[in-house]
């Protein structure tokens, strides 16, 4: 048994002005599983609301950085370094361009496809393996630019579908936790 927990870093941007954007999706994701975990959120030294408790019985670091998306990185490294945990233990939650909107797919590592939140945590990190769940929300319309675009709130058809979409990318994080990423994988990029 591994005595350290799993550490969940949810990225977004702090303040209610950025809650429904498509930015937000990591923070979205981090505060259902905070209600499945039945904790609240509280100031930590690291920079990051966090919460400790279990998932489907995992024991679990929840957090979401206070900094903006492309600061992340301080913030989620001072975590890291404050729970001593391995970055193959360290999930991070994003939003992702490059995947239709409410998709949801895993991986390890990669590169940041633009993303100045994992640009930012890759560099404070100084390794880029750590599990990812990326939470599609689609190119953005014509021309529009693509950081104009993720700073936007969903769309009213979007949100229909929104409150489901966040909650199956929820199931993926705990999957990742209790199944691994390859059982995980299997069941979430098979949909």
């Amino acid at each position: 048994m591994r005595s350290e927990p799993w550490v969940v870093v949810g990225l977004g941007n702090p303040g209610p002005s950025y809650a429904g954007n498509r930015h937000n999706a990591g923070f979205m994701v981090l505060d259902v599983l905070a209600a499945r975990a039945g904790g609240r959120f509280r100031s930590h030294r690291s920079r990051c609301d966090v919460l400790e408790g279990r998932l489907s019985g995992v024991r679990v670091v929840l957090a979401k950085p206070r900094s903006f998306m492309n600061e992340s990185g301080g913030p989620v490294k001072a975590l890291r370094d404050f729970y001593k945990v391995p970055v193959e233990r360290l999930v991070v939650v994003h939003d992702e361009l490059d995947i239709p909107y409410g998709a949801v797919r895993l991986k390890r590592g990669g590169g940041d496809g633009g993303h100045n939140g994992l640009r930012s945590v890759t560099r404070a990190l100084g390794d880029r393996e750590y599990p990812r769940v990326r939470f599609g929300v689609g190119r953005p319309p014509g021309r529009m630019d693509a950081a104009a675009f993720v700073l936007k709130d969903f769309s009213s058809a979007e949100r229909k579908e929104l409150d489901l979409n966040v909650e199956r990318a929820a199931d993926a994080v705990e999957a990742l936790l209790t199944e691994g990423l390859e059982a995980a994988q299997n069941v979430f990029h098979a949909s």
